[in-house]
């Protein structure tokens, strides 16, 4: 599988020569098939994540209105444990959070060591919204990329394993998709004119999105472009980098469990003595 990830700042990256679309000759029913396989390892490696408390996962999902950031969430994040999972979704901020540095609603959602968050939509809309609309002087959404990488730096320091997911389609495809909601009555209550106004901005937006894997992708938290003009294949791009990602942990997280258990069996054992 052809993945494009960038792990390193200033590298040139245009969109308009990624493809949305799946490679040619990807097979539809074999890419689900191997979802349903890289779901149960998932759940493996959540499990091992969650007992070893040595980690935390943050996957932030990116992408313009109609990308799949909803539908990435129900079919790669369904298969996960609840138990251990957080998912929040970055609005219009609140008069409350504007009162205070555009990172401060962001840090408190975080997840904790054990534990996986998802974010749809983050703190990039800060230099995405924000940069597009004009709703802060370009002065201060150009110094928001070093407080961004500093960020998540931060985070990875202390033991988060951060993957960053641009959701990529077309803009037929994004209009073929805010039709149908218009079509569909259990979609309608989807349906917003500022979708429609910010076709207007599409190439604004793509050059926002260019500079932002361009300033923002480091070794300790990577953008991947995932093409998602299907949606079957993006769950699987999805899937497949994190569990990838993952694995390299499952060894030191399963030392992790097992000095716990030697632990445990030696208290349990002095219990039994005390009896």
């Amino acid at each position: 599988m052809d993945i494009r990830t960038i792990n390193k700042q200033n590298e040139k990256i245009r969109l308009d020569d990624i493809s949305p679309e799946p490679p040619t000759g990807t097979d539809k029913e074999e890419a689900k098939r191997q979802l349903e396989v890289l779901g149960e390892e998932l759940f493996d490696l959540q499990d091992l994540l969650w007992g070893a408390r040595m980690n935390a996962v943050l996957i932030v999902l990116q992408g313009r209105d109609t990308a799949g950031k909803d539908g990435t969430i129900k079919h790669v994040a369904g298969f996960l444990n609840p138990r251990g999972l957080s998912i929040t979704s970055f609005g219009v901020p609140t008069p409350e959070e504007l009162e205070h540095d555009f990172l401060w609603r962001v840090h408190k959602a975080t997840p904790r060591k054990g534990e996986f968050g998802i974010f749809n939509r983050s703190h990039y809309e800060d230099v995405l919204v924000s940069r597009v609309k004009g709703l802060v002087p370009e002065s201060l959404w150009k110094e928001r990329y070093g407080h961004i990488r500093d960020f998540e730096e931060l985070l990875a320091e202390h033991g988060t394993i951060i993957l960053k997911f641009f959701l990529h389609i077309s803009l037929e495809e994004q209009e073929e998709r805010l039709r149908s909601r218009e079509k569909e009555p259990r979609k309608a209550w989807k349906i917003s004119a500022g979708d429609w106004e910010d076709r207007a901005h599409w190439e604004d937006y793509t050059q926002a999105y260019e500079e932002v894997f361009a300033r923002t992708s480091t070794k300790n938290a990577p953008w991947t472009i995932v093409p998602a003009n299907s949606k079957w294949y993006r769950n699987l791009v999805v899937a497949h980098t994190l569990v990838e990602t993952l694995r390299p942990y499952r060894d030191a997280w399963q030392a992790k469990l097992d000095e716990v258990g030697q632990e445990k069996k030696k208290e349990l054992a002095a219990w039994r003595k005390d009896k």
